[in-house]
């Protein structure tokens, strides 16, 4: 046990030295697993990195193709804006072969924003290119909204070990370049962990069966997705100490000058780590 998380739980376990050691147990329970931390998030300047591979394979399992997205991810600025850094998109067709240096991404730098549905809209990325590249750029921006939403929109709603359905209401447009529409989202409380002598919640999340189509010159993609990962909360500050999604779409694809559709598997593996 780490050493921060065993001085905490000592002391909870002293703090009543002459009752019996069910009721300290109970105490402790009490104190770490009734209720999540309801005090407003800090909004001191925060730091992350993303890292989102991208891995593909036809349905039979052939490898196709990997993609490599990252980018640094500020919050905490000047009425609650946020802004992103140093995105990179690399490609490469070697399955074990490590990435190359990848490209960067410059329309998106210094990208300056307040999280909200807006960034749904279209002229929210109007100076995004209609290619791949600004597809994948375009889902940092929307997964770390969605982790973050995680952490924070239904705090008051989750009780260890049940889960909360998040109420869906239909689909919505992925800006100009696609639609999305939710079948289910679970959140589930399931636990405390320790990171840097602090506690967090693990909140982790799913949503089976979504369908996903986009539509770009050149290309069009029909299918479903599902994803799943893990949010830790600070139980202190509210803040994000880390996260982790993992995903798989399968697509129909159709491209401009070739003669027939296809199909292609999509496996997504992400995290987000706090860099400052």
């Amino acid at each position: 046990m780490c050493s921060g998380l065993a001085a905490l739980l000592m002391s909870l376990l002293i703090i009543l030295p002459s009752v019996s050691n069910g009721q300290n147990e109970k105490a402790v329970i009490e104190k770490l697993f009734t209720r999540l931390s309801t005090v407003p998030v800090n909004n001191t300047l925060q730091k992350y990195r993303m890292t989102a591979v991208y891995t593909n394979r036809d349905l039979y399992g052939t490898f196709t193709g990997k993609i490599k997205v990252s980018g640094e991810y500020t919050r905490g600025l000047e009425n609650g804006h946020v802004t992103w850094n140093n995105i990179v998109v690399a490609n490469s067709n070697e399955f074990t072969a490590p990435f190359p240096a990848g490209a960067r991404q410059e329309y998106m730098e210094n990208i300056n924003y307040i999280p909200s549905p807006k960034m749904l809209y279209a002229n929210a990325f109007k100076d995004f290119p209609g290619t791949p590249d600004g597809v994948y750029s375009r889902n940092l921006v929307w997964d770390m909204m969605a982790i973050e939403g995680f952490a924070w929109e239904h705090t008051d709603s989750l009780a260890l070990n049940k889960i909360y359905r998040i109420p869906v209401t239909g689909g919505f447009a992925m800006a100009d370049i696609g639609t999305y529409a939710h079948n289910e989202i679970q959140l589930s409380w399931t636990g405390i962990s320790v990171i840097n002598d602090e506690l967090f919640a693990v909140i982790e999340f799913r949503a089976l069966d979504n369908k996903l189509e986009i539509s770009m010159p050149g290309i069009k993609t029909k299918g479903t997705e599902q994803y799943w990962g893990t949010v830790w909360v600070s139980q202190k500050s509210r803040l994000i100490g880390k996260a982790a999604m993992y995903g798989g779409t399968i697509q129909e694809i159709e491209v401009t000058g070739m003669p027939n559709k296809f199909l292609v598997k999509t496996i997504r593996e992400l995290w987000v780590d706090k860099i400052q």
